[in-house]
């Protein structure tokens, strides 16, 4: 019933929120051990970049912390940088805007993101 409401605010939220090439997503996806972030232009419906505690690149060993999330923010944000994208709109995908989805967040902010 919990993932259930959480799917419904998602579907809420990305009703108003579209991405484009120019000005995409950032969608985030949580688990219980890791944090997932990528950039989804809407308009085309792909994916242009992704980043999360699973990539090989990926260095700390906590994964499932804030510490972790805020890493993967500043990955993703310079993954977006280097495609020249420097706004977005942030989709929290139902979840509460509080703990490592703020991290993630604060991380991507910290990397040169607008919001």
């Amino acid at each position: 019933m919990k993932k259930l409401g959480r799917l419904y605010r998602h579907k809420r939220i990305t009703k108003k929120i579209k991405g484009d090439a120019q000005h995409p997503r950032l969608v985030v996806f949580r688990s219980n051990k890791h944090i997932y972030a990528q950039l989804v232009d809407d308009r085309a419906q792909t994916v242009l970049t992704n980043y999360s505690t699973l990539s090989k690149d990926f260095s700390s060993q906590k994964t499932s912390n804030q510490g972790g999330a805020k890493e993967v923010g500043k990955r993703i944000a310079a993954k977006a940088l280097s495609l020249g994208i420097k706004k977005v709109s942030f989709d929290r995908a139902g979840y509460k805007y509080h703990g490592r989805v703020k991290s993630l967040g604060d991380g991507a902010r910290e990397g040169g993101l607008k919001f």
